[in-house]
């Protein structure tokens, strides 16, 4: 029994009947958005207004990084398997790091527009742009609707990320417009989307630190890993506790391996029970790996001793 080892699954079924919602709502997502960009797109020939053929083709950047969110959801609905026994849920951690990282493509592009766009701002049809505008405002709260009760998941997010770039683009277009009906200020539009550019940057410069730091099984950033020792060292009848690893399998999916030190083995059946469940309350981990060292110091925390 000296290696003896625990791994309990508490409130982890491999289901994720749940995950089926954002795959739907990141399909109809990308419906509307092409179907506007479609709209967007005859209505910035129809005008001549460049803004709008520069949104349409926007759109369907964007639509396609839906697409790709849409295929990460789906895939991560795919059982386990004898290859990948946690599953495919991660490679929704891979659909938002392409996001990401397309999104700071979109930024940039945009940005270098807008420079050229200040140095000569050029005249704009204001009434074509003001109404597509508002319907494109209208179009992009919904699909913002449709995705924001999935938020919560990294490959929604990142899809959210793209819609509330459109939102604000249309919110500035919208704006630009009905001031061009009244004063021929067209600066207005390379500055605002200079902003929109800052504050979608900072955005997706985060989501692509997260998605990051998650496919690197880094700790879950609303986690503390000196709590959760602090945490299981604390439990009656363990020595000590060390040899933690925290890390998100994937969506709420978090994973625990730890090395406890039990001097008395016959606490162990209690001392698991309480570790699991505190885990499970304090930090949401439910899938959690506990290996004991019996008979050892209290004290000791040095595996290679004679004692451990």
């Amino acid at each position: 029994m000296a290696h003896e080892h625990t791994h309990e699954h508490h409130g982890h079924h491999h289901a994720h009947g749940h995950e089926g919602s954002p795959a739907r709502a990141l399909g109809l997502a990308v419906g509307l958005t092409l179907g506007f960009a479609a709209i967007e797109a005859v209505a910035g020939w129809w005008s001549g207004a460049l803004v709008l053929l520069g949104d349409a083709a926007h759109m369907v950047t964007d639509a396609f990084a839906l697409g790709l969110a849409a295929l990460a959801a789906w895939l991560a609905r795919r059982p386990a398997d004898r290859r990948h026994s946690y599953g495919f849920g991660r490679v929704e951690m891979l659909g938002a790091l392409i996001n990401a990282l397309l999104m700071l493509g979109v930024v940039a592009g945009i940005t270098h527009e807008a420079i050229v766009r200040l140095q000569s701002p050029p005249q704009l049809a204001a009434g074509t742009i003001a109404w597509v505008a508002l319907i494109g405002l209208v179009v992009n709260l919904l699909v913002a609707r449709l995705l924001w009760p999935s938020g919560e998941n990294i490959n929604v997010r990142g899809a959210l990320l793209h819609v509330l770039g459109d939102l604000l683009g249309s919110i500035v277009a919208l704006a630009t417009g009905i001031v061009l009906l009244f004063t021929e200020a067209y600066w207005l539009d390379p500055v605002l989307s200079l902003v929109i550019c800052v504050l979608i940057g900072v955005s997706a410069l985060r989501l692509l630190r997260e998605a990051v730091h998650q496919l690197m099984d880094g700790v879950p950033l609303d986690l503390s890993l000196d709590e959760v020792e602090a945490f299981l060292s604390q439990l009656p009848g363990v020595g000590h506790a060390h040899h933690i690893h925290v890390w998100r399998i994937h969506g709420g999916m978090i994973g625990l391996t730890a090395h406890l030190i039990v001097p008395d083995p016959t606490r162990w059946p209690a001392i698991v029970h309480a570790a699991q469940t505190g885990l499970e309350e304090r930090f949401n981990i439910r899938h959690a790996t506990l290996q004991p060292s019996f008979g050892g110091d209290a004290s000791c925390d040095d595996l290679t001793c004679s004692t451990c």
